[in-house]
Protein backbone atom coordinates (compact mmCIF):
# COMPACT_ATOMS: atom_id res chain seq x y z
CA UNK A 1 0.00 0.00 0.00
CA UNK A 2 1.39 3.27 -1.42
CA UNK A 3 1.51 5.98 1.24
CA UNK A 4 0.89 9.57 0.48
CA UNK A 5 3.28 12.36 1.08
CA UNK A 6 2.22 15.70 1.34
CA UNK A 7 3.03 18.49 -1.15
CA UNK A 8 5.82 21.16 0.20
CA UNK A 9 5.00 24.03 1.11
CA UNK A 10 6.17 25.86 -2.24
CA UNK A 11 3.69 22.94 -3.88
CA UNK A 12 1.17 24.59 -1.74
CA UNK A 13 0.99 28.04 -2.61
CA UNK A 14 1.46 27.03 -6.14
CA UNK A 15 -1.59 25.18 -5.91
CA UNK A 16 -3.67 27.30 -4.20
CA UNK A 17 -2.55 30.16 -6.44
CA UNK A 18 -3.79 27.62 -9.81
CA UNK A 19 -6.99 27.09 -7.63
CA UNK A 20 -7.68 31.14 -6.96
CA UNK A 21 -7.16 31.83 -10.78
CA UNK A 22 -9.57 29.30 -11.94
CA UNK A 23 -11.92 30.17 -9.79
CA UNK A 24 -11.70 33.77 -11.12
CA UNK A 25 -11.83 32.77 -14.55
CA UNK A 26 -15.16 30.73 -13.85
CA UNK A 27 -16.99 33.44 -12.56
CA UNK A 28 -15.59 35.58 -14.98
CA UNK A 29 -16.91 33.57 -17.71
CA UNK A 30 -20.45 32.52 -15.79
CA UNK A 31 -20.81 36.72 -16.03
CA UNK A 32 -19.99 37.40 -19.06
CA UNK A 33 -22.23 34.92 -20.93
CA UNK A 34 -25.00 37.06 -19.12
CA UNK A 35 -24.80 40.11 -21.45
CA UNK A 36 -22.81 38.57 -24.04
CA UNK A 37 -25.26 38.37 -27.36
CA UNK A 38 -23.13 36.42 -29.68
CA UNK A 39 -24.14 32.32 -29.37
CA UNK A 40 -21.17 30.95 -30.66
CA UNK A 41 -19.07 33.25 -28.04
CA UNK A 42 -21.57 32.22 -25.14
CA UNK A 43 -20.74 28.51 -25.96
CA UNK A 44 -17.08 29.05 -25.69
CA UNK A 45 -17.94 30.77 -22.47
CA UNK A 46 -19.71 27.82 -21.86
CA UNK A 47 -17.14 25.39 -22.26
CA UNK A 48 -14.93 27.36 -20.38
CA UNK A 49 -17.15 27.17 -17.36
CA UNK A 50 -17.33 23.38 -17.50
CA UNK A 51 -13.33 22.85 -17.65
CA UNK A 52 -12.62 25.24 -15.16
CA UNK A 53 -15.41 23.49 -12.95
CA UNK A 54 -13.70 20.09 -13.98
CA UNK A 55 -9.96 21.80 -13.33
CA UNK A 56 -10.96 23.16 -10.23
CA UNK A 57 -12.61 19.81 -8.45
CA UNK A 58 -9.07 18.16 -9.63
CA UNK A 59 -7.35 21.11 -7.74
CA UNK A 60 -9.49 20.49 -4.76
CA UNK A 61 -8.60 16.96 -4.49
CA UNK A 62 -4.72 17.44 -4.65
CA UNK A 63 -5.10 20.22 -2.13
CA UNK A 64 -6.15 17.42 0.29
CA UNK A 65 -2.46 16.74 0.09
CA UNK A 66 -1.64 20.45 1.06
CA UNK A 67 1.08 21.30 4.03
CA UNK A 68 0.20 23.95 6.19
CA UNK A 69 2.06 23.51 9.34
CA UNK A 70 5.95 22.68 9.99
CA UNK A 71 5.35 18.79 10.91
Amino acid sequence: MEQQEAMAFHETMETHEILNFKTICLVRSKLMQGICFDNDLKNLMQKDVEQSSRAIKELKELYTKARTTLQ
